[in-house]
């Protein structure tokens, strides 16, 4: 195994890389990356993360020796830190590109492996499969595209919408989709983080694809209330980006990341997730 940078930068310090972040910070690791604003840029910087506003283009301030993170979605000429990074003197020689499992387009409840060919069914997945064509291209087919399914923690989960009220039980025959919890992201990312070495495509997701409202179920069940009434798909009237993910259906698997990281998920199905988010809830009211 070669030596690690111990110096991340993230085109992108969202919520999956603060995650990350925290954890390698935790290791000993520094971090820097850039943000859309001066008060998320402070927030950061108030945690020990150099935090720089980038706005998209132009030059970035990029430390040298980092492992690149790239968390940032693409625009109509691709991904922009590609972009930025097409002039870069400094590329860095490990790169990781957060990606979707989108580019697959529907496998009508099929299984998707890293070895799956892309084919992507929406504007977005083609969008992904071109950012990750400049990566690859950029780096001489060393990049690491990490393909992800829909993303929930703390913060962001069915109790978020249980509580707020705009949890909805669509019910589309046969769906179900992969799901990743954020710290099994982090603990994924960290794993290719130290082995700089490995290439290619790797899956960071669960181990159970699921029905949307079966998950819905679950957590009004461990809250304590009742789930919202069942809507048949034709009649939940969802908005056009609600009604083009049920427009693809796949189960997604993790075999490779496994095998060559020897990364295990926290959370292999939404049930424990879903369950740390509230134990961890509790945590904090009842210390």
């Amino acid at each position: 195994m070669t030596s690690q940078p111990s110096l991340l930068f993230v085109f992108g310090l969202g919520y999956s890389a603060q995650q990350l972040a925290s954890r390698l910070m935790a290791a000993g690791w520094q971090v820097a990356g850039t943000v859309r604003s001066e008060a998320k840029a402070a927030a950061l910087r108030a945690r020990g993360i150099a935090a720089q506003v980038w706005p998209g283009e132009g030059p970035v301030d990029i430390p040298p020796g980092a492992h690149w993170l790239v968390t940032l979605p693409p625009g109509k000429e691709g991904c922009p830190a590609a972009l930025a990074a097409a002039s870069c003197p400094d590329l860095s020689e490990s790169v990781t590109y957060l990606s979707t499992t989108g580019v697959y387009g529907d496998m009508k409840g099929g299984w998707v492996t890293e070895w799956s060919p892309v084919s992507p069914a929406s504007p977005r997945g083609a969008a992904r499969v071109k950012a990750e064509g400049q990566w690859q291209a950029l780096t001489g087919g060393k990049a690491r595209l990490v393909r992800l399914p829909g993303i929930y923690g703390p913060g962001r989960s069915t109790f978020d919408r249980l509580r707020d009220g705009t949890a909805r039980r669509v019910v589309k025959e046969g769906q179900v989709f992969s799901r990743v919890h954020v710290d099994d992201i982090a603990s994924g990312l960290e794993a290719l983080m130290l082995c700089p070495e490995v290439t290619g495509v790797f899956h960071l997701c669960d181990e159970l694809p699921a029905p949307p409202q079966d998950v819905i179920t679950y957590a009004a069940e461990l809250l304590g209330v009742a789930p919202p009434p069942e809507i048949a798909f034709e009649d939940a009237d969802l908005s056009p980006m609600a009604a083009s993910f049920y427009a693809e259906c796949k189960r997604v698997s993790n075999t490779r990341a496994k095998a060559a990281l020897g990364w295990r998920p926290a959370y292999p199905t939404y049930r424990e997730g879903l369950a740390a988010i509230l134990a961890a809830e509790s945590d904090k009211i009842f210390p």
